[in-house]
């Protein structure tokens, strides 16, 4: 009988590429309430994590209300942007023909990311790859990164062991909640946080582009 295998993407960093329109309605968000603006590194470093954790972070000294203002104004300036007509919100090079292996050799396809189940809906449909993944797990459903919640509740869903899962992912939060979830956990190099750290938080590997994933694929499809 054929082992059920899952793979599970992260969003940003990952299969898409907005790290602009982030920067920009981050930016936009400190604005409004007459914060300075994080730095463009700053606001990379916490790409991953939900929003609540993401705005703690960058504004520490925070109140609980400064805080969920801050998300809402980061919201609906992402909204904004997202809806301008010279949007562009890119698929990374490489992205629809790794689905394509996938779903050929009878992978099944998730997600795990720390947007918004709408924003994730968004995404996908306007790339038109919305109907790739069985399970999409988002930070509004589930614990942020890294903890592994989103992963196992993947897994659950697709009804997969750990041992037959894989996540792919631009951040060490990515690895981590991999990591902490059983799972093969695959870091790429085109995201968010450095290689070198990207090993050291665990990543089993790192690819430098998607054509390297199918070799990936292969050499955890052999693990027995």
């Amino acid at each position: 009988m054929t082992t059920l295998r899952l793979v599970i993407f992260d969003c940003d960093g990952t299969l898409v590429d907005s790290q602009r329109t982030i920067i920009g309605a981050m930016n936009s968000s400190f604005t409004q309430l007459g914060l300075p603006s994080p730095t463009d590194d700053a606001i990379r470093r916490v790409v991953g994590l939900s929003l609540h954790e993401s705005m703690v972070r960058l504004h520490p000294g925070g109140s609980d209300v400064e805080h969920e203002e801050l998300i809402a104004g980061y919201r609906s300036a992402f909204f904004e942007m997202r809806s301008a007509p010279d949007h562009e919100e890119p698929l990374y090079p490489g992205v629809v023909a790794v689905l394509d292996h996938i779903e050929q050799e009878g992978i099944l396809a998730g997600v795990a990311t720390g947007k918004s189940m709408r924003g994730l809906k968004a995404t996908l449909a306007r790339h038109a790859i919305h109907d790739r993944f069985i399970t999409l797990q988002t930070a509004d459903q589930n614990p942020g990164k890294p903890h592994p919640a989103m992963v196992q509740r993947a897994m659950e869903e697709a009804g997969v062991e750990p041992d037959n899962t894989m996540v792919v992912g631009d951040t060490t939060y990515d690895i981590e909640m991999g990591r902490a979830a059983g799972a093969y956990a695959v870091g790429v190099s085109w995201g968010y946080h450095p290689v070198d750290e990207l090993h050291t938080a665990g990543a089993h590997a790192v690819i430098n582009d998607f054509g390297e994933l199918n070799g990936a694929l292969a050499r955890f499809m052999a693990l027995e």
